[in-house]
């Protein structure tokens, strides 16, 4: 989605400063207080702050996310399969995108010993990939990091990654319908999923099973946003019916495939 101008200055301003009055941003914005308590209001149903007693704060995913080392330790063998799957999709010298999500930490895991050059955002990503191999170059996005994704996003990171040339992203997902909308837990989140299917050649969206059906706070894809879908885990007859009337490709890793 697209903010005015002041409403990213604004968004920027409380991710540097966390918190921030009302007459701090009127008098940094030249605007009168009516106009920022709009905006704020705004901003707060779009779950990016949390307006307080006179001014605003950041909003904090891990209110409503899992925290990240819980996920990390779920649907591990779904994960190793899907991570195989990515794998074989990628070629020596290609430039990816690897998300945040433990299921792209599992692929930067499957990947490390390949001669790539990896874009992150993602601690758990980042780690790693530090040690791996003489013939992966890895490129940090930078941001604002938020704890609940263990991630940097936001409009830094947003910036950064149009300076690259992506060949393939692996993008993950907080849930998706059998329709083909995907979601994430916040805006600021599905903005930068959003514009790295946007910058790549082709869009690859990573999901265990246990995102099937499962919806969340903001869209970042449709069917004609991305190109394959690789579905680790069990699927039952009615779910892959409903998906194969997509017009995508779709690799299932199911521990049985």
């Amino acid at each position: 989605m697209a903010y005015s101008t002041r409403r990213k200055d604004i968004v920027r301003i409380v991710q540097l400063l966390r918190r921030v009055s009302v007459q701090e941003l009127t008098q940094r914005l030249n605007v009168s207080e009516a106009t920022v308590r709009k905006d704020l209001a705004f901003l707060e149903d779009e779950a990016i702050l949390f307006r307080t007693h006179g001014g605003a704060a950041l909003a904090e995913e891990n209110r409503n996310m899992h925290n990240v080392r819980n996920r990390e330790n779920t649907y591990l063998e779904e994960k190793r399969a899907i991570a195989q799957r990515a794998r074989a999709l990628v070629s020596e010298g290609e430039t990816i995108f690897l998300d945040s999500g433990s299921t792209c930490a599992v692929i930067a895991a499957e990947i490390k010993d390949m001669s790539l050059r990896v874009i992150a955002h993602s601690v758990g990503v980042i780690n790693e990939l530090i040690n791996a191999d003489d013939g992966l170059a890895l490129y940090s996005l930078g941001g604002s990091y938020r704890p609940g994704s263990g991630s940097f996003i936001g409009p830094l990171a947003q910036e950064n990654l149009q300076r690259f040339r992506i060949e393939t992203c692996f993008v993950g997902t907080a849930g998706f319908s059998t329709d083909g909308t995907f979601y994430a837990q916040n805006l600021i989140e599905a903005e930068l999923k959003t514009e790295a299917l946007r910058l790549s050649t082709r869009r690859v969206i990573v999901a265990d099973y246990s995102k099937i059906s499962r919806t969340e706070f903001a869209v970042f894809a449709r069917p004609r946003d991305f190109d394959i879908l690789i579905l680790g885990g069990h699927v039952n007859d009615q779910q892959r019916g409903e998906l194969s009337r997509l017009d995508v490709e779709i690799l299932f890793a199911g521990l049985d495939e």
